[in-house]
């Protein structure tokens, strides 16, 4: 019997990641199996390599009884249960970053395409009509392109655009300062200064609860008469009615949309609309994306099952028994930290501090700090931020982070620091389930077992305001679950710590801070 790893691919991919695949392993290419032939039949399997129509479920994973790694050729997992696969001790791969170059080309496309009206002018010529005056355009040369997002594609895109002799300006919280001087492109600290001064603005985030439909129609009047925006990242990021609305006034030059909140979709308010051309999400749809995936995930693949350096791996990389029986707990303590910590900062300023102290201190922590990243960063990238790439992503950024530890902890057997910007909070773990609790804000003191929807408010010490922070909050019909409060002798502010039953639209934000001359911040954690 072969010693040689059987490895299974139920979707097209690239002929030289079948090559990769088959110098080590023994591969099965079946692109017709039904999901019951693929549930009788992967038992034997070591590697299952798909794409987008297979469904990696936790039933399949649990027949699956020889898999070691799951490959997914494409940005994304979606498709795949990985929960059920990291419980499984299953490496889950992806080809992150293969599709970049390719979706930061059609959206400088789609900005020419809308510059210069080509999709309709051709539809009209080949319908047999001569409408040269109907069809005249723009030049983007002297424009000013808006980035909002200004990650890896943002900022090819951004380079792209520089090409063109636009003016760039870019706005992202999350990336440093340096990195925008480097580029030439000028940074904003809101997105009022993107909406203000831009004629064309292109869309690069992830979609998240604070980022869905945030082009919506207070943003739409706030920006240029005549603005042209590009979405060719989540379909979910600009409300729809809006945007239709913005074109059919006039405010709106245009847009181009390369992706919807359902997909696939034949119907869609954007359809028909003249001014609005749309593409059926053709960002990744180049040969050399996909050739570059199914390349790039055959590698992935045959690092896990060899022992080498899996650089693309989203679940938590393999650590040694002892060290993951103290750190493991901690680790979705400090990912919550991580989050919290850059909400309250309102972006990462170039540098992210960890402090460890107690019994952690006795381990390498650089896995802690690694989780701080993922917080630190996740929900605001267009790429996937996992254990493996969030430090390269972050470099990438010109974000710096440090990691020191101390054996002994105030107050508690162990404890994690997390600083960005001027802004700390700390946390610890309790009972036997090890129940995230955050234990030290702003240098106040705070015990609050955190959940999902978390808020901070610092307000002036005196009598009255948590009784209005609290009415105001119940006029917008958020319902506090929790709540917390510190005093502070030094500058006259109390901070507060509630936790919340659902996410807190930015308007409301505004309204409670407002209300109570409170600055507020609240974050989505994953819990």
């Amino acid at each position: 019997m072969s010693d040689r790893p059987r490895i299974l691919v139920t979707e097209k991919i690239a002929e030289g990641g079948i090559e990769v695949l088959r110098q080590i392993g023994d591969v099965d290419v079946e692109l017709e199996w039904s999901k019951e032939d693929l549930a009788d039949r992967i038992a034997p399997y070591d590697a299952l390599v798909v794409r987008s129509a297979t469904k990696v479920t936790a039933e399949l994973i649990e027949r699956a009884e020889n898999l070691r790694v799951v490959g997914r050729a494409g940005t994304g997992v979606d498709n795949v249960d990985v929960e059920a696969a990291t419980g499984r001790g299953i490496i889950v791969v992806n080809a992150a970053g293969s599709n970049a170059v390719s979706a930061a080309e059609h959206a400088i496309a789609l900005l020419l395409a809308q510059a210069r009206n080509i999709p309709q002018a051709h539809m009209s010529l080949v319908a047999g009509k001569w409408e040269r005056a109907r069809f005249g355009g723009i030049e983007v040369t002297g424009k000013t392109l808006g980035v909002i997002g200004f990650g890896n594609i943002g900022q090819m895109v951004a380079e792209r655009a520089l090409g063109l002799s636009m003016r760039v300006v870019a706005y992202d919280p999350f990336v440093a300062e340096a990195r925008y001087r480097e580029m030439g492109v000028e940074k904003v600290e809101t997105l009022e200064e993107i909406y203000g001064a831009s004629d064309f603005i292109s869309i690069h985030v992830a979609s998240t609860p604070e980022t869905r439909g945030f082009i919506n129609a207070e943003a739409i009047e706030a920006m240029k008469p005549g603005v042209r925006i590009i979405n060719d990242a989540r379909g979910d990021l600009i409300d729809e009615a809006a945007l239709v609305a913005g074109v059919l006034s006039g405010k709106v030059g245009g847009a181009a949309i390369d992706v919807f909140p359902e997909e696939p979709t034949t119907e869609s308010p954007f359809f028909g609309v003249d001014g609005i051309i749309v593409t059926p999400h053709l960002g990744a749809s180049t040969a050399e994306a996909q050739d570059r995936a199914g390349t790039a995930v055959a590698e992935q693949v045959v690092a896990a099952l060899t022992g080498g350096v899996v650089t693309s791996a989203v679940n938590i990389p393999a650590v040694s028994p002892e060290t993951m029986a103290t750190l493991g707990p901690f680790l979705p303590l400090a990912g919550h930290l991580g989050r919290l910590a850059a909400g309250i900062a309102g972006g990462i300023d170039e540098r992210i501090e960890v402090l460890c102290e107690g019994d952690l201190a006795e381990h390498d922590t650089r896995l802690i700090t690694t989780a701080v990243l993922v917080g630190a960063l996740s929900g605001n990238m267009v790429e996937p931020v996992n254990m493996v790439n969030a430090q390269g992503i972050a470099r990438a950024r010109g974000i710096e982070w440090s990691e020191s530890a101390s054996p002994r902890s105030r107050d508690y057997t162990n404890r994690v620091t997390v600083s960005i910007g001027g802004v700390s909070v700390s946390g610890t773990t309790v009972g036997n389930t090890s129940r995230p609790r955050l234990v030290e804000v702003l240098g106040q003191p705070i015990e609050l077992e955190l959940a999902r929807h978390v808020g901070i408010l610092r307000y002036p010490d005196v009598p009255g305001i948590v009784g209005k922070i609290g009415t105001t909050m119940a006029s917008e019909n958020i319902n506090i679950a929790s709540m917390a409060v510190a005093r502070s002798t030094e500058d006259g502010l109390a901070t507060m710590a509630v936790t919340v039953d659902s996410p807190v639209p930015p308007a409301a934000v505004d309204t409670i801070a407002g209300s109570c001359s409170a600055s507020a911040c609240f974050v989505t954690l994953d819990i």
